[in-house]
């Protein structure tokens, strides 16, 4: 408690460092558009491709972003790489907006990023902004919590390459390939860059197998700008997703029971196979044409195609729930199955630029069309030799999703700045066809998915920003709506949850930032007040999704303080830190019965959200003892989480902290520059699990709730090394 106490009043005396605006570029102005401006009322982080590069190797993008204020991350396998997620502000996946080159990279139907569909992306950047709160108008599914905008829009005028190789614990290797043209006396330049990744994770069966990479070619003129980028990712990784309970935890932190199965004398053995499969390809067409230097108009047109499956071996399964009549045979078996899964994604999007010294206007139009099919394959049933094998379940989903907004910024003096962002989304969401479970608990094949469902939504967004010499000040307001997802619509249809309303949340944004030439500071007070807000309840669906139910009244508010202080040329002091409250009103659970035929209301009053810790903190203290080298060490700390929204002791996460180091130098070589960075992550050895789970059932025979936990256990000490050569 005393470290605890001490750490948290280190940090109060800290604040947090603010970016730099870029020069905007015509080959960017697709990404500006989503972007918020140096003075933009809304509140953000820009990270720049050179503390990207900076980061732990074997860090997907979620666990590289983890310093950031109210950001708290975890890996499933229990190190950076492979299925990895992250909150900020409390808010999960499914809430934080995701784009890459102004597109989104939210699933259509779950409204998450699977970040391990697109490994290594962190190398592949030019800067990333973060953005709490409701931000500013984007394309798809709106931000509900936060946004994150990537882009790997950049040309630079002369040739390079780029080789780097990683090396870490748990077996891990990670090898990126990167080159480009530069940009010729014509205008034409062609980058690209490809990278292997492979670990074998710190629980068992986490091991990642993933690919990908990056193509960009086009042509940069002084009034236009066409640009053609591919990117792919392919990943084959073990399920992780399951977690461990508290009392295997005690008894060993890497076991995992994915695939587990015995033999007639009782003997373990594991499934090898017991895997999850997706590759991923995005290709893009931009162009982008200046009328004017004040006026620009962009157009981009995107396709997305994915397809993947899961493979499971499971015991004694009744063959009938999949379809196979077993006739004279047992009617129960042991048996493998896959789950599959394939989708395409049209998009088409334009934005016309307006700006001026004062002024600064941006429209916007776009337009999206999802297929996504599910369907279930099994492989092999141990009790027969053959089979009929049709596919258990099908369904498809259909989504069409189109937006228009317009933002404007105008400055009637020098220090004063006014803002509004006005969006209207329009969503048909359709789901036809039968799902997983469809034949389990006597149902019938007519119990189908069928589903069709509109919504309208207005999101309006303004605000107000003041400057004088270092200082700026900021207030915004703004409505977001949400609609549900896939996994909540399915459970909705199905009877198995109460019924599900979209959800709307008011957001209220007080900041202050300081720029001075040793610090840079800021805080800020936000208020994110919820209606009808989708929350989990604890309880996973078969394939691992978190379901969720509304709540009608809940709020997210805290105090914010960041900064950076470099009193001397080679000492550099980082550090942010978040208080906030994360409550529901009035919280009822809905406890489905054992055969879950039905619901068991349990009243629990006002409580806090699960996985919304408190207080979350992080301090970094870098050194510059000699040129092009940096020593560097951090600590995050994230206070107590709950697993589930009864606020229950016995489903808390303890509070834990970490810290990591690394150590980095450069040397110029020939005529390029060879950098090696050492990197230790969980420093002093913490064993902790950072995120988890819970299942509920009610029993009707004693009136009883039974209830269990699954948890994520985080490797304990581990190691890296990375060698980079630049020419």
């Amino acid at each position: 408690m005393k470290k605890t106490i001490l750490f948290s009043a280190l940090i109060v005396l800290s604040f947090c460092a603010v970016a730099q605006e870029k020069t905007e570029r015509l080959d960017s102005v697709v990404v500006s558009a989503s972007r918020a401006g140096r003075q933009t009322p809304v509140t953000y982080e820009n990270v720049g491709k050179g503390a990207l590069e900076a980061t732990n190797p074997l860090n997907s993008l979620p666990m590289t972003l983890n310093l950031l204020p109210s950001v708290v991350t975890y890996n499933e396998g229990g190190t950076g790489l492979g299925a990895s997620a992250m909150t900020i502000r409390g808010s999960k996946g499914s809430q934080i907006n995701v784009t890459l080159n102004g597109i989104t990279l939210n699933d259509a139907e779950s409204q998450e990023v699977f970040w391990m569909n697109i490994p290594a992306l962190t190398s592949l950047l030019s800067s990333v902004q973060v953005q709490r709160g409701l931000g500013t108008s984007a394309s798809g599914a709106g931000a509900f919590g936060a946004s994150i905008n990537m882009n790997t829009a950049f040309v630079t005028p002369d040739p390079w390459a780029d080789v780097s190789f990683s090396a870490g614990s748990y077996n891990t290797f990670i090898t990126t390939l990167a080159a480009s043209t530069g940009r010729t006396p014509k205008g034409f330049y062609a980058s690209g860059a490809y990278s292997y990744n492979t670990t074998d994770g710190y629980i068992r069966n986490a091991f990642v197998r993933s690919q990908s990479a990056f193509a960009a070619v086009g042509w940069l003129g002084k009034h236009n700008s066409v640009r053609l980028t591919y990117l792919m990712g392919k990943q084959r990784s073990g399920i992780t997703w399951d977690g461990i309970d508290l009392e295997q935890y005690a008894k060993d932190r890497t076991y995992n029971p994915a695939g587990e199965y015995y033999d007639e004398l009782g003997n373990v053995y594991y499934y090898p196979n017991q895997t999850d499969n997706y590759a991923q390809h995005h290709l893009q067409l931009q162009f982008t044409h200046a009328f004017t230097d004040a006026l620009t108009v962009s157009a981009t047109a995107d396709y997305t195609r994915g397809d993947g499956y899961d493979e499971y071996y499971k015991m004694n399964r009744k063959l009938r729930n999949f379809g196979i009549d077993p006739g004279q045979a047992q009617p129960r078996s042991d048996m493998t199955y896959r789950k599959k899964m394939d989708n395409d994604l049209f998009v088409g999007q334009a934005t016309l630029r307006y700006k001026t010294e004062r002024l600064n206007v941006t429209g916007g139009l776009n337009l999206s069309h999802y297929i996504g099919g599910h369907w279930g394959e099994v492989l092999w049933v141990k009790t027969l030799d053959s089979f009929q094998k049709e596919n258990w379940y099908r369904n498809t989903g259909r989504k069409t999703d189109g937006s228009a907004f317009v933002r404007a910024e105008y400055s009637p003096l020098p220090w004063l700045t006014a803002y509004a962002d006005l969006q209207y989304r329009g969503i048909r969401y359709r789901i036809d066809g039968t799902d997983d479970d469809f034949l389990e608990y006597g149902a019938v094949p007519a119990d189908r998915l069928d589903y069709d469902q509109t919504w309208h939504f207005f999101n309006p967004r303004a605000g107000v920003s003041a400057s004088w010499g270092r200082h700026t000040l900021y207030v915004s307001a703004a409505v977001g709506h949400r609609e549900p997802g896939r996994g909540d619509i399915k459970e909705n249809v199905k009877g198995e949850g109460a019924p599900i309303r979209p959800e709307a949340m008011l957001d209220g944004e007080l900041g202050w930032r300081f720029e001075g030439k040793k610090l840079l500071a800021s805080a800020n007070l936000y208020a994110m007040e919820y209606r009808d807000m989708l929350l989990e309840t604890g309880r996973l669906s078969s394939s691992g999704y978190a379901i969720k139910e509304n709540v009608d009244r809940a709020w997210r508010r805290g105090l914010e303080l960041s900064a950076a202080w470099m009193p001397l040329r080679w000492l550099k002091a980082d550090g942010n830190l978040t208080l906030s409250l994360n409550q529901i009103k009035d919280y009822t659970a809905y406890v489905p019965y054992e055969d879950y035929s039905r619901t068991h209301p349990v009243h629990y009053g006002k409580t806090t959200m699960l996985m919304s810790p408190s207080v979350i903190g992080m301090m970094r203290l870098s050194f510059f003892p000699w040129r092009e080298m940096t020593f560097s060490v951090d600590g995050k700390y994230v206070g107590k989480q709950y697993i589930d929204n009864s606020m229950r002791e016995e489903m808390a996460i303890p509070a834990y902290f970490v810290m990591d180091a690394q150590l980095s130098k450069g040397f110029s070589l020939g005529g390029g520059k060879l950098s090696i960075g050492l990197f230790v992550h969980n420093l002093l050895n913490h064993l902790y699990y950072a995120s988890g789970w819970r299942w509920e059932s009610y029993s009707v025979a004693d009136a009883n709730v039974y209830t269990g936990i699954g948890v994520y256990p985080q490797a304990p000490r581990n190691f890296s090394i990375k060698v980079r050569f630049t020419f």
